[in-house]
């Protein structure tokens, strides 16, 4: 990888949902930025001193958060992974070591694409019930995801710059 992919800047302007769901966007290109033309064994290299602190390991796990946030959470679907995180908490991050990293970047973008397509058909005070007695809309979880995609983003930085020199915003 050495040419950055098209990441569209947030309008200055725009309005509230532009604004959020722009910035989750741009967020979400930066990963996939950070992660293109890497090889299997440099994606599982490990860095840190968490084993499982890895670019793919974050890759898959915020495929998961994807997933979850969007399609469970929002959309009520069933949770696929509930079982294996209640076994193992760090399942996302072990499975990762076990696939390509191509097709953890595509599981990553088709999460994605789900995701928007649940925002598009939903208002941002749209509430749905959540951790029993509570409820929880569009707006906080947009927000909670801009914040986790670029939380792990800035993560992948680090290690991208450690794996090959790569830097960049």
């Amino acid at each position: 990888m050495r040419d950055e992919p098209a990441r569209r800047e947030p309008a200055y302007d725009g309005g509230e949902r532009e604004q959020l769901t722009d910035f989750l966007d741009y967020q979400r290109a930066t990963v996939l930025w950070k992660c293109s033309g890497l090889t299997d064994e440099q994606a599982r290299r490990r860095h840190v001193p968490s084993e499982l602190t890895t670019i793919a390991g974050l890759v898959a796990h915020l495929a998961l958060v994807e997933q979850y946030w969007f399609g469970v959470v929002l959309s009520g679907h069933p949770d696929p992974w509930r079982e294996r995180l209640e076994q193992d908490p760090d399942a996302e991050f072990r499975v990762a070591l076990e696939k390509p990293m191509s097709e953890l970047l595509a599981e990553y973008e088709h999460q994605c694409a789900d995701s928007r397509e649940i925002t598009a058909k939903l208002e941002l005070e749209a509430s749905v019930a959540f951790k029993g007695d509570s409820s929880i809309n569009l707006r906080w979880v947009l927000i909670h995801m801009i914040e986790e995609t670029a939380r792990h983003a800035g993560h992948l930085d680090l290690l991208r710059e450690l794996t090959d020199g790569l830097t960049g915003e």
